[in-house]
């Protein structure tokens, strides 16, 4: 099951600032829910949201194999830094 969070990007077709855009809140039940919404674009309702989990599961897939391969590489600092210190 997609967060909220990656259905709303999948909605907007970009990320949006979840400290002032849209602000999401769990009142300690496990039920995340929109709190405010200050995009220009329409808020989404549930049902709008609930048809892009198909898509939400996807980029949830996505940013887990980035987050996977960023673990497996060194970084750009790192590659430039040994190329820096090995003169090539």
């Amino acid at each position: 099951m997609s967060s909220l969070s990656n259905k709303i990007i999948v909605y907007l077709d970009r990320t949006p600032d979840f400290q002032k855009d849209v602000l999401l809140q769990d009142d300690g039940d496990g039920v995340v829910y929109i709190k405010e919404w200050n995009v220009d674009e329409a808020q989404p309702t549930e049902e709008q949201l609930n048809a892009l989990e198909s898509q939400a599961d996807d980029l949830e897939t996505a940013n887990q194999v980035i987050s996977n391969r960023k673990k497996e590489y060194p970084s750009i600092e790192e590659c430039v830094h040994a190329i820096l210190d090995d003169d090539l």
